[in-house]
């Protein structure tokens, strides 16, 4: 009779929550205990404590979720609005080759140039008002959308579609059937890292002119010196950051579900 081996035990290990709120609590107390032990700057860095006081103020008079709505709304838009005007045409120029190798030069040069210098003729186009905040937004994600659906809709697998063209497959069902679905993982990616760039086009147009959002908090406080209010600015756009993750995520589960299919499926003519 063989002996077997013993099966290990598993570490026990803490939850990942637990973890990771753990490690919050740690740096949040050593920040606060610097700074009540003046071994930290309160005025230049602010504190825990202030913070959450700041952050109460500005909750309970509604000024927080005013703002908060502004920045959201003005940086989903722009991050709709910019996805689908780069994906769709980035996608398109795998119909014609002789077309995306005319246009990249200068889908290239466009992207070389940081969009935020684009910030004061967005604001002198379309006034202070939220379009501005939009189309900041819609200059950040769609050259980067156009690219990465271009770059993916290139990189499809060439042997599936001569494989299918020998099968009598026609260019508008190879595009459908093949290019989309091996395209849509690394579009859905690019979804997340405009994310940012959304946000990042609604604060500074924001920063430049405007009477409300995160980014307007965050630039009086900021003139003030009033550390603590623009850390709950910060944060706020971290969790206006999960919320659009979460959008990002929910998208994903909707656009790939096609990959939990059977592979001999996913290419049915």
């Amino acid at each position: 009779m063989s002996a077997t081996a013993p099966t290990p035990r598993p570490r026990w290990r803490p939850p990942v929550l637990a973890t990771q709120l753990l490690i919050l609590a740690v740096l949040f107390a050593g920040w606060e205990y610097g700074v009540h032990t003046q071994a930290i700057s309160g005025f230049l860095f602010g504190s825990p404590s202030g913070i959450v006081q700041a952050g109460w103020r500005l909750a309970r008079s509604g000024e927080l979720w005013e703002h908060a709505n502004y920045t959201l709304w003005a940086s989903a838009a722009g991050f709709v609005v910019g996805t689908a005007l780069g994906t769709l045409p980035g996608l398109a120029l795998w119909y014609t080759p002789y077309g995306a190798r005319v246009v990249e030069p200068f889908l290239v040069a466009i992207n070389s140039v940081p969009k935020i210098a684009f910030a004061p003729l967005v604001i002198l186009w379309f006034g202070t008002g939220l379009v501005s905040k939009v189309a900041l937004s819609v200059s950040l994600t769609a050259i980067v959308a156009l690219l990465a659906a271009f770059q993916a809709a290139k990189d499809t697998d060439v042997d599936i579609q001569r494989m299918l063209v020998s099968l009598g497959a026609t260019k508008r069902q190879i595009f459908l059937k093949v290019v989309v679905p091996s395209a849509l993982p690394y579009v859905i990616s690019t979804f997340r890292i405009n994310i940012g760039f959304a946000l990042v086009g609604t604060v500074v147009g924001e920063f430049i002119s405007s009477k409300y959002g995160i980014g307007h908090v965050i630039f009086v406080a900021s003139s003030l010196y009033d550390l603590n209010t623009v850390w709950v600015g910060i944060f706020a756009l971290m969790a206006l950051g999960f919320v659009l993750y979460a959008g990002v995520d929910f998208a994903e589960k909707r656009l790939l579900g096609w990959k939990d299919q059977p592979y001999a499926t996913q290419f049915k003519l």
